[in-house]
């Protein structure tokens, strides 16, 4: 998520952002994304020794998939007001022997005082969120936070700026009397990527609300972040070449 780390003072307020998005996140986009998250993490998460590291915990589905598959703390940072309320009240769900493990923080990770608190780092759906200036104060604060031999897995975001206009309709989703939806919508303005939602909640006459929530994107390649996560000391794991995922370990102390 864009709030994972501090920044200038436009940047910090964004720790309210996601205000609309909460709602219907997980109704509209949640499932699918779990399936995601299991087939991207389950097995390095199961390899935890130390501890897991959500970075942009968002409403929690890499959270709560690390306290199910491994026995170790899990370290979810999500500044974002909405989000930790949703990832929240998912945890209160949870057996307490699964929430007694698990810490919240609601303030950047760069603010935080985490060092050596896990050999195993997750950052979903959330480095395509951050400018360069900001991205770049992620990786020393991951490499803190991370034991020696501890690995990063993030998913990449866009490589490039898209060349149209890209809409993708969410499906419909019934609760009750009615039904959730929405649509993404992907343009090009300069060097970034605007990312538009637009949800809507109707009944089987009229549509009853409509909102929209706008964020921003910054295309990175593998090869852009493998060298920006080399300076901090990370070095590339095989097997990864072909994958949706960059994932990196700290051979050493630093």
């Amino acid at each position: 998520m864009l709030t994972i780390l501090s920044g200038p003072s436009d940047l910090r307020r964004e720790s309210d952002s996601y205000a609309v998005t909460a709602e219907f996140y997980d109704i509209l986009q949640a499932d699918a994304d779990e399936v995601r998250v299991r087939r991207l993490y389950a097995r390095h998460i199961a390899d935890a020794r130390t501890g897991v590291l959500d970075v942009g915990a968002g409403t929690g589905r890499v959270t709560v998939l690390a306290l199910a598959h491994s026995g170790v703390d899990v370290h979810a940072v999500e500044p974002a007001r909405a989000m930790r309320t949703s990832l929240l009240t998912r945890l209160a769900a949870l057996p307490t022997e699964q929430r007694n493990r698990v810490t919240v923080h609601p303030r950047p990770l760069d603010e935080l005082a985490l060092d050596s608190v896990a050999d195993v780092a997750i950052g979903h759906n959330m480095v395509g969120c951050l400018p360069p200036g900001i991205r770049e104060k992620l990786w020393p604060a991951l490499g803190k936070a991370l034991t020696p031999g501890g690995s990063l897995f993030v998913q990449l975001p866009p490589a490039r700026l898209p060349t149209r206009t890209i809409v993708r309709l969410l499906a419909d989703k019934r609760v009750g009397e009615h039904v959730y939806g929405g649509r993404i919508t992907m343009s090009a303005v300069g060097n970034r990527i605007r990312t538009r939602a637009d949800y809507w909640v109707r009944d089987a006459e009229d549509v009853l609300r409509e909102q929209t929530e706008t964020f921003w994107m910054w295309p990175a390649t593998r090869a852009q972040l493998t060298r920006e996560l080399a300076a901090h000391g990370f070095a590339q794991l095989p097997g990864y070449e072909e994958s949706e995922l960059l994932a990196v370990t700290l051979p050493g102390r630093r």
